[in-house]
């Protein structure tokens, strides 16, 4: 294991990991990634999940085998923890005290432990909170797998599945996050907490893009597709397009081109004032196109009816007439090259694109070895093993991370003395500071734009930190990714908007960056030290600020497309998501949730600013938290993103068919006409023998059981199946949808983050400052017994705090109205909050 001469910022810190499957040992992965000494206890056994994707869950772990049944082996357990720090475990709701290990009654004796509990679903669930909680069946039950994009929903595949475990995905980062929260906030206060995270809120969290709603919408913000969608279900026809007339539904610049090899280029140029520009550009069709009538809009934040044109560049969603025309020329020119060729022009020319590859060929990549994204583990079972690199790192630690110590199994002993060699001083405790969020206190500067930057500052505001916003003052992105997107990221959070590359904008940039605690920022590195984010030019401004960088494809070292910019549509393209989802080279699909990787990578991002926040208050170090799209990707797919000599194929589920892994973890129809996801094992067939109707089945060949449970489900509704098979033990559960779920579990805003309502919990702005009734996740996923979690205020309009933050700053009035009229800041980019 690590020594204590460890730069990394975790160094010293203990864990006891009870973690199963893949989300409690992905929260210790994370954090002995960091530095953590980590002490991994599985069952005499061996893992409830035997896949080699353990070897990369368990690095930087040593694994002891204990008999929690037994008294010797409860016994040790319960030694072991008394030397950790954090323990984690993600059993069902009181499963693991009701075998001897009480959380609560360590932190009676212990209040500066702290503990980390992931379940499938809420403690304070009392319908589900005692189900088999697999992975597919909290994707089923939280509106996963049906309405699974606007594509499939055209297409009639619902619903859809995915082998991505988003809920573990999401609640691993939230978990880790949050923990470190709790570590950073423990060398401040003295005391632990106590905190849960069910998957099921977890990714909700994840889906909280998608599940918003906004009473009416205006007309200029709906796609071709959900126009389609809306009139064939006003006039009764089917969905039933097919994948290539679906091509045309789509905007230009957010979709797939073949291109001269045969591969997929993917395009994602939309709502941006530059990047569609220089997309048309380097495609050397820009100036034929505005020849035939392309116009820009100069300020398209003003009412669609007060246009010039129908349309503007750089404006998401296109008009079809428009879309049509420049979709043809893009097809015919992408022809002309390699998708290799296109890759270095767009990246070179800062355009967001990339060619579709398969997760095979990304484990592989060049790029991806080269910048730590992928790395090598010597595993002790699977031999020399590439697995994904560092998730979350620290620029000053990064080249360590990527030298992560394969998982070692010890006997009780050597673990213990492992835990005994470290000491962590904490401070007394301290009521005074208890009571209070564990960022209360904390001032953030957020400099980000889109999901994944926004998101990471708004999740750290429910936890008491002040968060400033600052955009430019004329906006670089149209109102559909700024307005609608910041109703989600912008909340918690007040406005500024000035242009930081003029005279009066940089003075005030700054001067915030001197009144604050930690910085945020999305771009490529080749814009930090153009913007004086370095951190030498930091260190002249604030020497105590902290910086943490989140982008598209960077690792930890430097590579040829490090500088490249994008977003979560690219890094699917990338990794080989999309081409999973679709099937096949000729038929890409995007994963179908706004922000796949976006909001875990936001995650991410926070744990990153956790862990320079606990640097700082241990060490005195100050460090730069980094994070990036591609880096979560490997997390996204730690059921299969690895390669050993020897491995299988790389055969998960893929294509638009896909309905599960086999007969007893697939989609059935029943009676009723819903949809139930069956999640069941070999080891789980003697139970069947207990469901009436299905009796039979543990007698049947494999090759004979898909047949016999179709048969079978059509025979009763959905609701019967479900409590049959439940009554069973028997993991099952009705596909839900996220309507249905918003619906169930609204309530009208009451002040309240909606941590007591169980797994799922949406509040109602009827007032919202957008003038429209808003409808949308409450911040809940996060649930610590001692600090408090506050319900963030709804997003203000861009641009509403300006006044008030230069008057913090010691701005007078009369300054104040010099700086507006010179257009260096404003107070708003348009009349409307969002621009009808």
């Amino acid at each position: 294991m690590r020594n204590s001469f460890s730069n990394l910022p975790l160094t010293g810190v203990k864990v006891v990991d009870f973690g199963q499957y893949i989300a409690g040992p992905a929260v210790a992965m994370l954090l002995g990634d960091l530095g953590a000494t980590v002490v991994h206890i599985d069952p005499p056994g061996g893992p409830m999940w035997d896949s080699p994707a353990n070897a990369a869950l368990n690095r930087n772990k040593v694994i002891v085998n204990l008999d929690l049944k037994t008294p010797e082996g409860l016994e040790r357990a319960k030694t072991l923890c008394a030397e950790a720090d954090i323990i984690v475990e993600n059993f069902r709701p009181g499963k693991l005290a009701a075998l001897g290990i009480d959380f609560a009654a360590m932190r009676n004796q212990r209040p500066e432990l702290i503990t980390i509990s992931i379940p499938g679903f809420a403690s304070n669930d009392a319908e589900r909170r005692e189900l088999r909680a697999y992975e597919s069946i909290v994707a089923a039950s939280s509106g996963v797998f049906t309405d699974m994009g606007l594509n499939r929903v055209l297409m009639g595949l619902n619903p859809s599945f995915s082998p991505l475990p988003l809920a573990s995905a999401y609640a691993s980062q939230i978990a880790a996050s949050a923990t470190v929260l709790a570590l950073q906030s423990r060398q401040v206060t003295g005391l632990g907490d106590q905190i849960e995270v069910p998957l099921a809120a977890a990714v909700m969290e994840g889906l909280c893009y998608n599940s918003i709603k906004v009473e009416n919408m205006p007309e200029r913000y709906l796609t071709q597709r959900e126009v389609e969608i809306e009139r064939r279900r006003i006039e009764g026809l089917p969905m039933n397009v097919a994948y290539e007339e679906l091509q045309e539904l789509l905007d230009p610049f957010f979709r797939s081109y073949m291109c001269k090899d045969g591969r997929m280029f993917y395009v994602v140029c939309p709502s941006h004032k530059n990047h569609a520009r220089r997309c048309l550009e380097v495609l050397g069709i820009y100036d034929e196109l505005v020849a035939d009538g392309l116009t820009s809009e100069e300020d398209t934040y003003k009412p669609w009816s007060e246009w010039s044109h129908d349309t503007s560049l750089g404006v998401y969603p296109m008009p079809k007439f428009w879309a049509d025309k420049i979709a043809a020329r893009m097809k015919e020119v992408f022809m002309t090259r390699t998708s290799h060729e296109w890759k270095k022009m767009f990246g070179r020319g800062l355009i967001p694109g990339a060619p579709q590859r398969w997760l095979q060929e990304w484990i592989h990549d060049e790029y991806a070895e080269t910048s730590g994204l992928m790395i090598d583990v010597h595993d002790p079972i699977y031999g020399d093993m590439t697995q994904p690199g560092p998730v979350v790192w620290m620029e000053e630690s990064g080249e360590e991370a990527l030298q992560p110590e394969p998982r070692r199994w010890v006997d009780f002993d050597e673990a213990l003395k492992i835990l005994k060699k470290h000491r962590t001083e904490i401070p007394d405790p301290s009521e005074e500071t208890a009571k209070v969020g564990w960022l209360t206190g904390v001032r953030v500067l957020d400099l980000c734009n889109v999901i994944a930057g926004p998101h990471s500052a708004s999740y750290l505001a429910r936890f008491g930190a002040e968060v400033i916003k600052l955009d430019p003052s004329v906006p670089m992105y149209d109102s559909w990714n700024t307005v609608i997107y910041g109703m989600s990221q912008m909340r918690g959070k007040r406005s500024i908007l000035a242009d930081i590359t003029s005279h009066h904008g940089r003075r005030v940039f700054e001067d915030l960056v001197k009144s604050v605690d930690v910085i945020v920022w999305n771009a490529p590195d080749n814009q930090i030290k153009k913007m004086g984010l370095d951190a030498d030019s930091l260190r002249k401004l604030n020497p105590d600020v902290l910086f943490c960088k989140l982008d598209c494809f960077s690792g930890v070292r430097r590579g040829t497309r490090t500088d490249y910019i994008g977003y979560d549509d690219l890094v699917q393209a990338t990794t080989g998501i999309m081409l999973r989802f679709g099937g096949a080279m000729d038929r890409p699909e995007e994963h179908a949730h706004v922000g796949t990787i976006d909001v875990m990578c936001g995650f991410g991002g926070a744990l990153g600013v956790a862990a320079a926040l606990y640097q700082k208050y241990r060490f005195g170090r100050i460090g730069r938290g980094r994070t990036s799209l591609n880096a979560n990707s490997g997390l996204l797919q730690i059921p299969f993103a690895f390669d050993y000599k020897g491995r299988g194929l790389f055969d998960e589920p893929s294509g638009p068919e896909a309905n599960g892994y086999d007969a007893l973890t697939r989609f059935y129809s029943t009676a009723s006409g819903r949809y139930v996801l069956l999640s069941a094992y070999e080891a789980d067939l003697p139970r069947f023998r207990k469901v009436e109707g299905l009796e039979d089945l543990p007698d049947l060949p494999e090759e004979d059981r898909a047949a016999y449970l179709a048969t079978a489900f059509q025979s009763l509704p959905a609701s019967d199946w479900v409590e049959k098979l439940q009554s069973a033990d028997i993991g099952v559960a009705i596909c839900e949808n996220l309507d249905a779920l918003r619906a169930r579990n609204s309530r009208e805003a009451d002040g309240t983050p909606g941590t007591e309502n169980g797994s799922y919990s949406f509040s109602i702005y009827p007032d919202h400052p957008s003038g429209h009734e808003v409808t949308q996740l409450d911040p809940y996923a996060v649930r610590p017994t001692r600090a408090k979690v506050f319900a963030v205020e709804p997003s203000e309009k861009f641009g509403t705090s300006t006044r008030m933050i230069l008057g913090e700053l010691g701005y007078v009035e009369e300054a104040i109205e010099v700086m507006i009229k010179s257009g260096d800041v404003a107070e708003s980019w348009s009349t409307e909050y969002l621009p009808s």
